[in-house]
């Protein structure tokens, strides 16, 4: 069999195990598909493939990577990948011996997460609430404003991610509903509280959308539906709105995306004294490792503390 046949036969087994033993979602099988592809495109062109590669071919690989400009954090990435491979690979005993286990990847700094601050998510949504009343909007332009208005109050309510934000279902808005139930990634539920303006923004949307809907149509199981395959809106889509709504409320839109909303969520609970380990659990980090990048805002906010008050400090 050509080593690239091979190659998609075996990227597909690892996906199947992937998301039968870890759970992975569809997001992150397809990040893994279109890394190893990649990865099987180079070795196919030095005629080799998953079954034979030798460990230089995967160091010329990460050299490639390189050349092509990709930053550090992306080549860790693809190298991850390529070790989780190589490991089932070796599991499933197809191969004896492990081609990636002594590479070392680029050693990658930290970076601290974009957020805003309160008053650039309190400008965002006086002026997404503002688009809901303009008194010359057309019927379905002020119901895509109520939408983004919706979306955005319950993610910041929230910390969802993007895709486990626009996947909710229509029982979310039910009118008692204090907490929501939302399955995030490897199909893990976790209880996440809502606050009264995002169990109102909820309602109000619902409401719209319903009376706006053709009469004797079913519902859609969706809090916001759309004629896509998926049946409800596409994270694409939400952020290009929400860059659209910075730029009209006067923020730059490459500061602005759903992710950077879901830090601004943990970092201003964390500086109004939130513990860690709550934040680790709305957020729906397994590791709480993952949470402590955002333990920033607080040393910050220790420090100046002290350069501000402690009396021997410089002026």
């Amino acid at each position: 069999m050509p080593a690239r046949s091979s190659d998609t036969k075996l990227i597909g087994l690892f996906l199947d195990m992937l998301a039968a033993e870890q759970g992975a979602g569809p997001n992150t099988l397809d990040a893994y598909r279109r890394d190893l592809t990649d990865f099987s495109e180079f070795l196919a062109r030095g005629k080799t493939g998953f079954i034979s590669a030798e460990t230089q071919a995967l160091r010329d690989y990460l050299a490639d990577l390189d050349a092509r400009g990709f930053k550090s954090s992306s080549v860790a990435r693809r190298l991850s990948a390529m070790r989780h491979l190589f490991r089932f690979l070796v599991n499933e005993r197809i191969r004896s011996d492990d081609p990636a286990a002594i590479l070392s990847g680029p050693k990658r700094g930290r970076g601290l997460p974009k957020v805003l601050s309160v008053a650039d998510v309190d400008r965002m949504l006086t002026r997404a609430k503002e688009l809901t009343q303009a008194s010359d909007a057309s019927p379905s332009r002020r119901l895509r404003a109520m939408r983004l208005y919706c979306l955005l109050e319950v993610l910041y309510a929230t910390g969802l991610r993007v895709s486990e934000l626009v996947a909710l279902p229509r029982s979310a808005a039910r009118n008692d509903a204090r907490m929501i139930v939302v399955r995030g990634k490897g199909a893990k539920e976790r209880l996440v509280p809502l606050n009264e303006a995002s169990r109102q923004a909820m309602a109000d949307y619902l409401a719209a959308s319903d009376a706006a809907g053709k009469k004797g149509a079913a519902p859609s199981k969706w809090l916001f539906p759309s004629f896509g395959e998926s049946g409800h809106l596409t994270r694409q889509h939400f952020a290009r709105d929400l860059k659209e709504l910075a730029a009209v409320s006067g923020l730059s839109p490459r500061l602005v995306s759903p992710h950077v909303l879901r830090h601004a969520f943990a970092s201003h609970l964390l500086h109004n004294g939130a513990d860690l380990r709550i934040v680790q659990t709305l957020l729906g980090h397994t590791d709480i490792s993952t949470t402590q990048i955002y333990t920033h805002v607080v040393e910050e906010r220790l420090k100046s503390l002290v350069r501000d008050l402690h009396p021997l400090a410089e002026k």
